[in-house]
């Protein structure tokens, strides 16, 4: 995979220590080794009732992948990325996940229990093709960082 380059020269290493100093609003950034999240994969939500749903955005246009009014998950695919609708059962309040997908998912993984973060499990693969591991936020906001496998 080619390093990305900026405008002035090469990017600096995804892994390394992140960038010092002033931010662009000023405020003082700290260096870290924990990688950065490259993209979104997915937001997953939890619905209440599947068929409303799917109705609802296939009339915005929607284009559906898997899954339909019948189905306990449904995904539409979203330039990119991916909408996810799920009425699997989960604690009161459960909102849904946020997918990040991260260039390394063990060195993350490693990166945020060094850094005193408490993940819900180590990582492991996944049937759908992704390794991955999940933590809280600290308004409890289920986070995912995943990688495809075999990437």
């Amino acid at each position: 995979m080619p390093v990305p380059t900026a405008p002035d020269g090469p990017a600096p290493c995804p892994s390394g220590p992140g960038p010092s100093g002033p931010g662009p609003d000023g405020a003082e950034s700290i260096g870290s080794d924990l990688i950065s999240p490259e993209s979104i994969s997915a937001v997953t939500l939890a619905v209440a009732d599947m068929a409303r749903s799917v109705a609802f955005y296939e009339a915005l246009g929607f284009q559906r992948l898997y899954g339909g009014a019948h189905e306990r998950f449904t995904s539409y695919a979203v330039g990119t990325g991916y909408l996810n609708l799920t009425t699997e059962s989960a604690p009161a309040g459960w909102w849904g996940r946020l997918i990040l997908y991260v260039p390394d998912v063990d060195v993350f993984h490693a990166s945020a229990v060094a850094a005193g973060l408490q993940p819900l499990f180590a990582p492991r693969d996944a049937p759908w093709g992704e390794r991955y591991f999940h933590l809280r936020d600290p308004d409890g906001h289920e986070l995912s960082f995943a990688r495809p496998l075999g990437r």
